[in-house]
């Protein structure tokens, strides 16, 4: 007889025996949950900010990863734009670091 566990806790007697594609079934309701959850939104996200990017007009208020708030008075065919940010600031940025389009006006109402 064992010190730590008696033999009546140890021996069940019964025996269970599992679907063998139980556990596949399993990883898969995971992988599911996981591509739901996880990478369908974030597919999604990306998607609408690459619209978003290639929407972007001269005359446009965005909002870029940076904080800084500016009206785009340049687009460039390699990628960039080019920024004012007041009248006698601009800054020239890549189209990627843009993170939101802003209405217009708001650069008015700061």
């Amino acid at each position: 007889m064992s010190v730590f566990i008696s033999e009546s806790i140890a021996s069940t007697g019964a025996v269970n025996q599992d679907s063998p594609y139980s556990f596949i079934i399993m990883l898969l309701v995971f992988g599911l949950i996981f591509y739901f959850m996880i990478l369908f939104p974030q597919q999604k996200r990306a998607k609408e900010h690459k619209k978003m990017m290639c929407a972007i007009s001269k005359g446009d208020e965005v909002l870029t990863n940076g904080g800084l708030l500016g009206r785009v008075i340049k687009v460039t065919e390699t990628g960039y734009i080019t920024l004012a940010l007041n009248e006698n600031t601009e800054v020239i940025i890549k189209r990627d670091f843009v993170t939101a389009m802003l209405p217009k006006g708001t650069l008015k109402q700061l």
